[in-house]
């Protein structure tokens, strides 16, 4: 399964991008939302659960190519919401680009080719996305892919410590067209 956009290709793992997205996931601006930076070997199990879940499911984060430009630039994709986050049952959006590809809009087209596979080829009802309340690019790009802020929905997530200024998460809907 390959999704391709004007300018990107998101596509299954392959071997040649395990450096990459290392670096990506270890650099401590591009996952300053996230509490948490990642060691090589850490990326590698990631990657090697993100295309498990591709194979079994059909479904996952992909792997982001800019064809011309790099071979791999993030990760964006479709992920179930884990159970004790409060609006779990559901498939979230999510993303995460090298910092170098940030500004381009690529993150903005990626995400909006990962939510309408979701809706045409998986039949999905609604697609959900959250974040720290202080991640504003990210929320810039839920609201340009045409996302809804539910701030009844907005919760403290669970597995950031009480007290810490990334606990707040800002809850935002898609629904199928």
């Amino acid at each position: 399964m390959i999704i391709t956009t004007k300018r990107l290709i998101l596509r299954p793992w392959r071997e040649s991008d395990l450096e990459p997205v290392a670096a990506i996931t270890a650099d401590p601006e591009v996952m300053r939302f996230f509490h948490l930076t990642r060691s090589r070997a850490q990326s590698d199990a990631w990657v090697a659960r993100a295309q498990a879940r591709i194979e079994r499911t059909g479904f996952g984060i992909w792997a982001v190519e800019a064809p011309g430009v790099a071979p791999l630039i993030g990760f964006v994709g479709l992920n179930t919401v884990p159970e004790d986050i409060p609006c779990a049952p559901a498939i979230e959006g999510v993303w995460t680009l090298g910092a170098a590809y940030w500004r381009t809009g690529y993150c903005t087209e990626a995400a909006r080719a990962a939510m309408q596979d979701g809706f045409d080829r998986l039949g999905l009802q609604e697609i959900v996305a959250f974040t720290a309340v202080r991640n504003l690019p990210s929320q810039g790009v839920m609201r340009a892919i045409g996302m809804t802020r539910d701030t009844e929905g907005d919760f403290e997530h669970p597995r950031v410590p009480e007290g810490d200024p990334l606990r707040r998460h800002a809850l935002y809907r898609l629904q199928a067209a």
